[in-house]
């Protein structure tokens, strides 16, 4: 049967997350060759090329199943070590996890800092669409993931934390640029629109099904959640906020285009299924923090 050693397993984990061998090196202060010769003996003991030796270094599909496996030991060695020493935190256990950019400019960062100070855990924070940080599980790139889909995959478990409106919103300079002659909504189907990136499929959805528009309008790409708020705010164009984020600014600066339509998301916090006291706690917090911050599940109906 073959097993895991540590220092192997930890040496691919890094050599997937930094992406060279040198850079791995930097990390855990060992030579590039000693990285080479990690990754070597893993590959003859799997009888599986591991990693693509490109820039940058990539799993294969043996590789992602080894780097699962690998992630896991690493984090449970890292508790053990923890628990056997007596300390009250987990040290400097690194905690890949996936969360939209929404999750992380309104409610999560919050979630971070009280999971940091209850374990001590740092994070390695992978910016995924809710839709898609799925896919990050299922490939072992991270350990837990906010994702919009309730089905666990496979290897996780799923808990519902809460609801996150979104609102058709613009400034009142591009509402008054724009107005619109149609009844329900207050632009214009040519004023410009603002998308955070062709992968936007909230913001395809509310036109097509909430708006009954089958071409989308004139799109601005503004790839950071923040700076779409803020655009939006300063009239490039018009777009979905999450009421977290409309509640920043003032009460004139934002125009809401039509009070009766709304998008709701159901958010989820899919982990492995993994017993381990470190991400136990930190699931425990993302909790709580998403009770205080999210609207409650089953408010998706209300106004």
């Amino acid at each position: 049967m073959f097993a895991f050693q540590l220092d192997q397993a930890q040496t691919l984990v890094t050599l997937v997350d930094e992406g060279s061998f040198e850079a791995t090196a930097r990390v855990l202060h060992i030579t590039p060759s000693a990285v080479s010769q990690r990754v070597r003996a893993l590959e003859e003991a799997t009888g599986s090329v591991l990693v693509e030796r490109g820039q940058p270094v990539t799993p294969t599909a043996a590789g992602l199943l080894a780097l699962r496996f690998a992630r896991a030991l690493v984090l449970l060695a890292q508790d053990a070590t923890a628990a056997l020493t007596s300390t009250s935190d987990a040290g400097e256990t690194l905690l890949p996890v996936a969360v939209n950019g929404d999750s992380l400019a309104t409610w999560f960062v919050p979630a971070l800092s009280e999971a940091t100070q209850r374990t001590g855990a740092l994070f390695d924070v992978r910016r995924e669409d809710e839709q898609l940080s799925a896919r990050s599980l299922r490939r072992g790139e991270v350990m837990a993931a906010i994702t919009s889909n309730p089905a666990n995959v496979q290897g996780c478990t799923s808990t519902a934390l809460g609801v996150m409106r979104y609102r058709a919103v613009a400034s009142p300079a591009l509402v008054s640029r724009w107005s619109s002659q149609e009844a329900g909504f207050l632009i214009d189907r040519r004023a410009p629109m603002v998308n955070f990136d062709r992968d936007d499929m909230l913001q395809r959805h509310y036109l097509r099904e909430k708006l009954g528009w089958r071409t989308p309008p004139p799109s601005h790409y503004i790839p950071s959640s923040a700076d779409f708020a803020q655009a939006i705010a300063a009239g490039l164009g018009w777009g979905l906020l999450p009421e977290q984020q409309i509640a920043d600014f003032a009460p004139d600066a934002l125009v809401a285009l039509d009070a009766g339509r709304f998008v709701d998301v159901t958010l989820h916090w899919q982990r492995w299924r993994l017993s381990s006291p470190t991400l136990d706690a930190v699931t425990e917090v993302v909790r709580e923090v998403a009770a205080r911050r999210l609207r409650p599940l089953g408010d998706d109906l209300r106004a």
